[in-house]
């Protein structure tokens, strides 16, 4: 050790730890991916899976500390942003349109079932009321990042069921930030007046982040870009892209609303512009190549199994299946209603399964309002990694073309 301190400053080299954790994430992603190909799954699949080993559930040499996150967090959350914003830009606006009304049966299929049975699994635990509402509030939450990406290598997130799991998981998002403000407004104890107000409040919030956000989107963004474009400096598009997806982001926080809504309906706004092939081929290269990768290993890492007692891991599992099966069935039974086949159906239910950083995030909510312990926020995240780890596999069985398959085999 002494001769090695002669050579390198220590001390010097843990300020300058990130730097290595960024090689070991891009590089482990890229051959977990490469791997994951070679076995017939979305290489997302893999990916997912190397957060797990390189986390402290196996190798501990990645950790995120949910109360101080750091880089690694940070530059994650930004990769989700950039994936949502170029979702947006794949995105046909006419479809999107045409498929308003199956988008809203699917997620009132998808928030219904899994609020009423995670509620009552966790009465069945024995938790309180206030807590057994937000375990069903927990497992409302969607997150179609996941859903996306596998979508995207499939070839099916342009098709009629990709943009209806898309608009269905923007209408799941608000439902769900609704009945967490009821949730958390009447479980604080407050008066029941405040608690409507505050309601009432959230949807004004919601309702005005639409309209300011088409508006911008319809009427401002497309001149900023046309006058961006006629700036004598490099890669102008590219970064006045990322300033959108970042800045409409930042705009549906403020709002209330998760910020990967606000960077999807960035994108949404502008792939009916002249810009948007140029845009998304750019900004595909730089979110491929260095902040998706973070944002997937980032899921991984934050699970830690060690220390949960026999009934938690019970319930841990008992709410994995519940949280798997009522998106599936809720969501699918909602696509059904639609006019969808089972197949597409069974798919649409798949896509919407994912928690994702949504789920994260609500649970997060939920520790630091008590309406859950530290054991049950790690039982959450659990759960968070179950759902995103089996959308995949799911998404790739009932989506891929048999008859591709059939000429791979042969």
């Amino acid at each position: 050790m002494d001769l090695l301190e002669q050579f390198v400053d220590l001390e010097k080299m843990e300020h300058w730890q990130f730097l290595w954790e960024l090689v070991l994430i891009l590089a482990s992603v890229k051959l977990a991916g490469h791997f994951s190909k070679k076995i017939g799954q979305p290489s997302v699949f893999g990916e997912l899976l190397v957060g797990i080993i390189l986390g402290p559930t196996l190798l501990g040499w990645l950790h995120i500390d949910p109360e101080h996150p750091g880089l690694i967090k940070e530059l994650a959350e930004v990769g989700v942003i950039l994936l949502m914003f170029l979702a947006g830009l794949e995105t046909d606006v006419d479809e999107f349109k045409k498929t308003a009304f199956g988008s809203s049966l699917v997620a009132v299929g998808g928030v219904v079932f899994p609020l009423v049975f995670g509620f009552a699994v966790g009465l069945m635990f024995g938790y309180e009321y206030h807590t057994a509402i937000f375990i069903g509030t927990l497992l409302v939450a969607t997150s179609v990042s996941i859903s996306v990406q596998t979508l995207r290598e499939l070839g099916k997130l342009q098709s009629k069921e990709g943009i209806t799991i898309l608009g269905a998981a923007v209408l799941d998002d608000i439902l769900g930030l609704i009945i967490l403000s009821v949730v958390t407004g009447f479980a604080a104890g407050g008066e029941s007046e405040g608690s409507v107000m505050a309601i009432v409040i959230l949807l004004v919030k919601i309702v005005l982040f639409f309209v300011l956000t088409l508006l911008i989107g319809r009427y401002i963004l497309p001149r900023l870009f046309q006058w961006a474009a006629n700036l004598m400096t490099t890669e102008v598009l590219l970064t006045f892209g990322i300033i959108a997806a970042l800045g409409f982001a930042y705009f549906a926080e403020m709002f209330g609303l998760a910020g990967i809504v606000g960077s999807y309906f960035a994108g949404l706004m502008l792939s009916l512009t002249k810009y948007r092939t140029e845009l998304f081929e750019r900004i595909e290269i730089v979110s491929f190549s260095f902040f998706v990768p973070i944002f997937f290993v980032s899921i991984g890492v934050t699970a830690e199994v060690s220390g949960l007692t026999s009934h938690l891991l019970v319930l841990m599992v008992v709410l994995s299946l519940v949280a798997v099966l009522t998106k599936l069935i809720g969501g699918g039974l909602g696509a059904k209603l639609a006019g969808f086949n089972l197949r597409s159906s069974t798919g649409i239910g798949a896509g919407m399964i994912a928690r994702g950083e949504v789920g994260l995030i609500i649970a997060s909510i939920g520790l630091t309002r008590n309406l859950i312990d530290q054991e049950l926020f790690t039982v959450t995240v659990i759960i968070v990694l179950v759902t995103t780890l089996v959308t995949p596999p799911i998404l790739k069985a009932v989506f891929s073309d048999k008859k591709q398959v059939a000429k791979k085999n042969s």
